[in-house]
């Protein structure tokens, strides 16, 4: 990137760095609206109550009040702007940490309106407390897909999201990527197998492997969980298992752990790897150590890694959540991706994995040759902009020089003259070539029709 934010945590683009952005989430949108996905966005702010129901960040979420309150306020109904937020009121506002749960509330507010399965994808900031550093933010785009089923949802649907999202990430200008997958009831039926119970927190413990390392995850197993040195060795063993391919089915039996659910979790996984490998060949590895922290996953999770650039932390994940939507006795399961686009493209813009060929959509800019002529430089712009070429019109009439370089400064490739007789020419001015044109018929190389973002 060019420059740091001047606030800690709140990135801002460059017009250049901004066109990268705009060209990841163009090729984000256009994958998941070719694979049948309706975009939704849902508002900025939900209750406390609503985003701390699941899962243990609420020293994440930023609480929403205003700076001078209505002397007739009354604090704590949901929807007062003038009411402090507070997190022991489940009423207060506050601002969604991510897209997952906000989507949630969503699907049973609008249940009556949508066709299930619900194909949804959702690009919208989200906001974190974090301690900011490099790949976290706390302000950041994310770009979530989901597919949500009314009772019932298939886990067919859990394939078709990684394939979706293999496909996606592939068309980006990225390093290599692996999506690291694993099944929660794989994991919880192998620690209920081996006699641990208390499997979330044995899930959460897992989760914190790269962080502290082995010796300290079988630290917190036995201190905190009760877990025997021969349990926490048999669960690290597990989270140990990597392959790219079906064969973790045979070493996690090596193990010889037997329960309904691990088998279940077990058939579940194998059915991802085994499409992946046919239909996303090196993409996809079967990583057993992958537990994901938050409590509403059920089956199927994910993280996705760059290749060479694993210290960034994960630029994708998500899962199969089975109860985090319900409406009375009515269900609505899901499974579903996200992607961290801010940190994405942070490391895209730092890496110069990809630059943009011009830093403004301008490819012409029409010269004045006074200020009279302002109105017939409109109406040249007008003809060009009406075959779909970005064109802008000079402020004031200096010098041709001047405007060559007052384009030349904006990246924009091309200027427009016309003479008193009414003749045109146009100018490239990178090569200096100047030829006659007609601004009813004339336009550049596609190359140079709009802004192309390359790879390097």
């Amino acid at each position: 990137m060019a420059r740091t934010a001047s606030l800690s945590g709140f990135p801002e683009w460059l017009p250049q760095e901004r066109l990268v952005e705009l060209h990841v989430l163009d090729t984000l949108r256009k994958t998941f609206e070719l694979h049948g996905f309706s975009s939704i966005e849902t508002r900025a702010v939900e209750t406390v109550g609503q985003l701390l129901r699941k899962g243990e960040i609420d020293k994440e979420v930023y609480g929403l009040s205003r700076l001078q309150e209505d002397e007739d306020a009354t604090h704590g109904e949901p929807g007062n702007e003038g009411g402090k937020a507070d997190k022991a009121d489940p009423h207060a506002l506050a601002l969604h940490f991510d897209l997952t749960v906000p989507f949630a509330r969503y699907v049973v507010e609008n249940a009556g309106y949508l066709a299930f399965p619900f194909r949804r994808y959702q690009i919208q900031k989200v906001w974190r407390g974090e301690r900011p550093q490099e790949g976290r933010a706390r302000e950041f785009t994310q770009a979530d897909i989901d597919v949500v089923g009314d009772g019932e949802l298939p886990f067919r649907y859990d394939v078709e999201i990684a394939l979706v999202i293999a496909e996606a990430l592939s068309a980006l200008p990225i390093p290599d990527f692996r999506l690291r997958i694993n099944n929660r009831k794989l994991a919880e039926g192998f620690y209920r197998g081996i006699g641990l119970t208390d499997t979330a927190g044995v899930l959460r413990s897992i989760d914190k492997l790269e962080k502290i390392g082995e010796a300290k995850v079988a630290e917190l197993l036995m201190s905190e969980l009760g877990a025997t040195e021969e349990q926490a060795a048999l669960a690290l063993k597990l989270a140990g298992i990597r392959t790219e391919d079906t064969s973790f089915v045979k070493q996690v039996r090596a193990l010889g752990v037997t329960d309904e659910l691990l088998e279940e979790g077990l058939s579940e996984l194998e059915q991802v790897i085994e499409a992946a490998v046919q239909r996303a060949p090196g993409k996809v590895v079967a990583d057993l150590s992958i537990a994901r922290g938050l409590d509403y996953y059920t089956g199927t999770v994910v993280e996705t890694v760059l290749v060479g650039h694993e210290q960034l932390g994960s630029i994708c994940s998500g899962g199969r959540y089975d109860a985090l939507a319900s409406k009375g006795n009515r269900k609505f399961p899901g499974v579903g991706l996200s992607i961290g686009v801010t940190r994405l493209v942070s490391r895209i813009l730092s890496q110069e994995f990809a630059t943009a060929s011009r830093s403004v959509p301008t490819a012409v800019l029409v010269a004045l040759n006074n200020d009279d002529s302002w109105s017939a430089a409109q109406d040249v712009a007008a003809q060009l902009r009406g075959r779909g070429i970005a064109t802008e019109v000079a402020a004031k009439a200096e010098k041709f020089g001047k405007q060559i370089k007052f384009a030349d400064r904006r990246g924009i490739p091309f200027v427009w003259f016309t003479d008193d007789d009414g003749k045109h020419q146009v100018k490239d001015i990178r090569t200096g070539e100047q030829v006659d044109a007609d601004p009813a018929s004339w336009a550049p190389s596609p190359e140079d029709l709009h802004v192309r973002v390359t790879t390097r």
